[in-house]
């Protein structure tokens, strides 16, 4: 297997080039991250061609974290926010050579919510179409993100069936669909033509894969059988320094 070195959680502490850097040393194959807009676009392209690893992906801005937003494409009244956050990530993932941007929902309910949601995301998936890059979606579950929008993978099927685009897929994070629904194992197979990204970590705790009730030694296995080829997103928060958490990656590469 094949892994990505999450880097909102991963070596969080250093600036993200440091933390690409970082990655390449403990082994990873490639890296991701969630908000890297205060970082310099240039010094991150410099080290990620250093490395050689790619950049599989980036969010969306959540809006107001004070607050409590959690993204914005769901949010009635808030499109010109949501397709400005939208184009935004859009630019900084070109400019990196990022291949994925996650457009994160927000929190909201209720048909009007969904409207919006599948706008926002035409207007996203149309706009990246044209430089190759694929827009993701993630369910995210009840205990982390109560009042988040997107909740299972069924809803998230219906939304990427509805929206129609060929680039408008879903990031299979075993940690959230494991907590929201279980049965990883069937759902990875049924869901993998629609899936683009898939992450990890353990349940329940959110931490290193070797641990908790998933049994990730089966889990690699079912995704490598299914022909899935592209590095698993790392996205677990370490106890402590990050390369002190890595004894997993040697056992499951």
């Amino acid at each position: 297997m094949k892994f990505s070195a999450n880097l909102g959680f991963l070596w969080s502490d250093r600036a993200l080039p440091e933390a690409i850097r970082a990655a390449k040393a403990a082994g990873f194959d490639a890296v991701e991250c969630h908000w890297p807009y205060d970082e310099d676009r240039l010094a991150v392209k410099a080290a990620l061609e250093e490395t050689g690893l790619s950049m599989l992906g980036l969010n969306t801005r959540r809006g107001d974290v004070a607050a409590g937003e959690n993204g914005l494409a769901a949010l009635p009244g808030r499109e010109a926010e949501a397709r400005a956050a939208i184009d935004e990530a859009l630019a900084y993932a070109l400019a990196i050579g990022a291949k994925n941007i996650h457009v994160m929902a927000g929190n909201a309910s209720g048909p009007e919510a969904h409207a919006v949601f599948i706008a926002n995301l035409r207007h996203a998936s149309a706009k990246a179409a044209t430089h190759g890059v694929t827009v993701l979606i993630e369910p995210l579950n009840a205990y982390d993100a109560p009042d988040y929008f997107l909740k299972t993978t069924v809803q998230a099927r219906a939304i990427i069936e509805e929206v129609g685009a060929a680039n408008c897929r879903l990031m299979f994070d075993c940690y959230h669909v494991q907590l929201t629904e279980g049965d990883l194992t069937h759902r990875l197979g049924d869901l993998m033509p629609l899936i683009g990204h898939i992450q990890f970590a353990s349940v329940p705790e959110r931490g290193t894969p070797d641990r908790g009730e998933i049994a990730y030694g089966h889990i690699f296995k079912v995704i490598e059988d299914l022909g899935f080829t592209t590095p698993l997103g790392a996205e677990y928060k370490p106890d402590g320094p990050t390369d002190e958490s890595l004894g997993w990656l040697a056992d499951y590469h």
